[in-house]
């Protein structure tokens, strides 16, 4: 074999090896992309299940918070009717 034979031999090993990386590193970014789209999906649900948290305490904050104003009040009515203070 000659010189240019070798060369040539070596030239389309190196050019499949750098197929090969090409087809790894394009499996890789589809891995990482699929990755990155469950992430993306799992921090919207999150958000959204906070979001519907805080909504949920804001409407029992704005059940409960005069309710026990009420019971308070009435506590101490009933306190100054029967003369315990």
């Amino acid at each position: 074999m000659s010189d240019i034979e070798k060369i040539l031999e070596l030239l389309g090993r190196i050019e499949e090896n750098q197929r090969r990386a090409i087809n790894t590193q394009q499996e890789h970014l589809q891995i990482a992309q699929a990755q990155l789209d469950r992430s993306n999906k799992t921090v919207q649900e999150s958000i959204d299940l906070q979001r519907a948290a805080v909504a949920r305490q804001t409407q029992v904050t704005r059940i409960v918070v005069p309710a026990i104003v009420i019971l308070l009040i009435l506590l101490g009515y009933l306190l100054l009717k029967w003369r315990v203070l």
